[in-house]
């Protein structure tokens, strides 16, 4: 003998039509108990219907329905969200586990998990493997809103320790000495922009258009960025990103310097040579790929003699220096395009060693004229 149960779960939300959940069980016992469980669902709402739909289905649509988002972010969820779409896509998203998601995480950590393209990945860092853990989650409480799933089974998964790491700067000495090297480079003034305070995405979009030599102003008005293997451009990453800066009279003498060499590399070339109309460019008048610019600053900075710090470390060290000259740091905060002062000192605007060491030099000296 077997135990039918027939409960009323509602509507359809997509037809209206009344929807029945039906199953059978082998004890009176066990039917009583799930007819108590459906009802209770029912009533709350909780119900989830059987579904095939697939983790790569679930995936798919929630990047498509991110239409606030820009290209660049877009790409970056689509890019967190691969190695779960290329393990687990064909799987029924409702028997997706816990364990699933945790062997995923440990052998992100450990690497060799493999591409759609069949290529062994190496290992990723704690902050990459966290940030794909957070997708997840999203994705999964938009498939819960929806009743698609019962449960997020991705809430509770462990974050990967991560080591604390201090933000690397240049000091006086370091920055005097690369400026020394960047006068001989083809693009230094795109070094010069670095340790001005701008982003790599912002030297990259950089347009000639931006930049006013008679008011001696510079408007980070574009972001030129990588997204998915592809270079995008797009408005800079937030309200306070978008900004208009003064120019000191070194920047302005080495901006008009770099435009009057791709002046004569236009001349040279002639119906040959691009557009030009950006600030950074190759010699046919061409910007770079943002991942190109992050090379050749290595290969600049190994040139002059200095320890290796990434291109991001040059807006670092423009807002550690104006720190440790007292500038204001709300005033930094806006130099740089952060809405938020307190993350501008929390994260940029660190003392270096050198004035560490000169700050106990003064204690020193407060101390012997008090004996």
């Amino acid at each position: 003998m077997r135990y039918r149960v027939k409960v009323d779960v509602g509507t359809d939300p997509e037809t209206g039509n009344r929807r029945q959940a039906k199953r059978h069980c082998r004890t009176e016992a066990e039917a009583r108990k799930l007819l108590s469980e459906l009802q209770n669902k029912a009533v709350t709402g909780t119900y989830v219907s059987p579904s095939k739909i697939t983790v790569e289905q679930v995936c798919a649509n929630y990047i498509a329905g991110r239409q606030n988002l820009r290209e660049s972010s877009l790409a970056k969820v689509e890019y967190d969200l691969a190695p779960l779409r290329e393990r687990h896509g064909k799987m029924p998203v409702q028997k997706l586990t816990k364990a699933n998601v945790d062997k995923l995480v440990t052998d992100l950590v450990a690497g060799g998990t493999v591409t759609a393209k069949g290529r062994t990945r190496r290992s990723w860092s704690p902050v990459a493997v966290n940030k794909v853990i957070s997708t997840i989650v999203q994705v999964l409480d938009d498939a819960l809103d929806q009743k698609i799933v019962t449960s997020n089974v991705a809430t509770k998964i462990a974050r990967v320790s991560t080591v604390h790491k201090d933000v690397d700067t240049f000091t006086d000495v370091e920055v005097e000495q690369l400026r020394k090297q960047f006068g001989t480079n083809r693009i230094g003034h795109a070094w010069e922009l670095a340790l001005y305070g701008l982003r790599r995405g912002e030297i990259a979009g950089l347009r000639w258009s931006d930049i006013d030599f008679t008011a001696k102003t510079l408007a980070i008005a574009n972001n030129r960025v990588s997204a998915g293997g592809a270079t995008v451009e797009n408005d800079p990453k937030s309200h306070a990103s978008r900004r208009e800066l003064p120019l000191p009279d070194r920047l302005v003498k080495v901006l008009r310097a770099a435009k009057k060499r791709q002046t004569a590399e236009r001349l040279a070339l002639g119906e040959h040579y691009g557009a030009g109309e950006y600030v950074v460019c190759n010699e046919i008048g061409e910007p770079y790929n943002p991942a190109v610019l992050s090379r050749y600053w290595a290969d600049a900075v190994k040139a002059a003699g200095v320890r290796h710090i990434k291109l991001h470390g040059g807006q670092h060290t423009a807002a550690t220096l104006m720190h440790l000259d007292g500038v204001p740091i709300a005033v930094i905060a806006a130099w740089i395009g952060h809405s938020d002062p307190t993350l501008t000192l929390r994260v940029y605007a660190h003392s270096q060693d050198d004035a560490l060491k000169a700050a106990g030099v003064s204690l020193d000296r407060r101390n012997k004229s008090s004996v």
